[in-house]
């Protein structure tokens, strides 16, 4: 048993990316610093995530790039789901594992507005809007969506979807052509993925961390440098609580955001 246990100078970073993604700035830190760490020589990126805003999950995608650049190795291990942003972050690493059943893939955009015009005449509010052109307040609560400002945010959506696609494409080899076979949104499991060429092999964060310890040269059972986040349990309560509520209210939030986001 001493043999598994053996560990050399050479240690892999272990990186969570869990719920939804709203803020990168932690996650980039931390890879940040494992990039710039000599004794790091490879970084598992854990995901747990339905996605989020387009901003985090395109810096994280970046800096998993910029590690790549620096001559080590990433590896994404998905866990119960990694489903777009979650997806568009793991199609970064050099290699993916997933379980079989995991839920992964939804590679799409979406843009969510509340309608709120009838419930404002109920409460005697009546907007008043002064503006410095035409598309300036597109996407207000207080009146629907005209056909050209429909016309306009869905081609601001189109464009940050095929950013999503030449993601896809360009880190996993395959033409746009064949991602947008598949690329409309839909949720697949790990087993589908794996046809699809979107993961490389099935198994969880310990056989990830084995593949990636061979794949080093290490032997034994490599050495894993994790950060701990200590979470109040009060804290963790309120978050289980609120979970659902959360995601409803990110997906219909007041302020319209683009969301590479899976929303069940």
């Amino acid at each position: 048993m001493e043999g598994r246990w053996k560990n050399t100078d050479s240690k892999i970073a272990l990186v969570h990316i869990n719920g939804l993604l709203m803020d990168s700035s932690r996650t980039v830190r931390q890879l940040s610093k494992y990039r710039r760490d000599p004794k790091i020589k490879g970084v598992i990126v854990r995901i747990d995530s339905p996605g989020g805003s387009v901003g985090p999950s395109q810096e994280i995608y970046d800096e998993i790039h910029k590690i790549r650049e620096a001559k080590k190795i990433v590896y994404a291990s998905l866990g119960s789901v990694a489903a777009s942003g979650g997806y568009y972050i793991a199609c970064a690493a050099d290699y993916i594992l997933a379980n079989p059943g995991t839920l992964t893939g939804s590679i799409g955009v979406i843009m969510a507005f509340n309608n709120l015009e009838e419930l404002a005449k109920k409460i005697g509010v009546a907007p008043a809007v002064i503006k410095s052109g035409e598309f300036k307040d597109s996407g207000s609560p207080l009146r629907p969506l005209e056909s050209k400002e429909r016309k306009l945010l869905q081609n601001v959506v189109d464009d940050v979807h095929g950013q999503f696609v030449q993601a896809v494409s360009s880190s996993r080899n395959l033409s746009e052509e064949e991602v947008r076979l598949f690329a409309d949104g839909r949720i697949m499991t790990g087993r589908q993925a794996l046809k699809f060429k979107l993961i490389d092999e099935f198994g969880g964060l310990e056989k990830t961390i084995e593949v990636m310890g061979k794949k080093m040269g290490i032997i034994g059972y490599p050495s894993i440098l994790e950060e701990k986040e200590e979470v109040p349990f009060i804290d963790w309560l309120m978050q289980s609580i609120v979970s659902k509520n959360l995601r409803q209210s990110f997906l219909h939030s007041p302020v319209p955001r683009l969301q590479y986001l899976w929303f069940p």
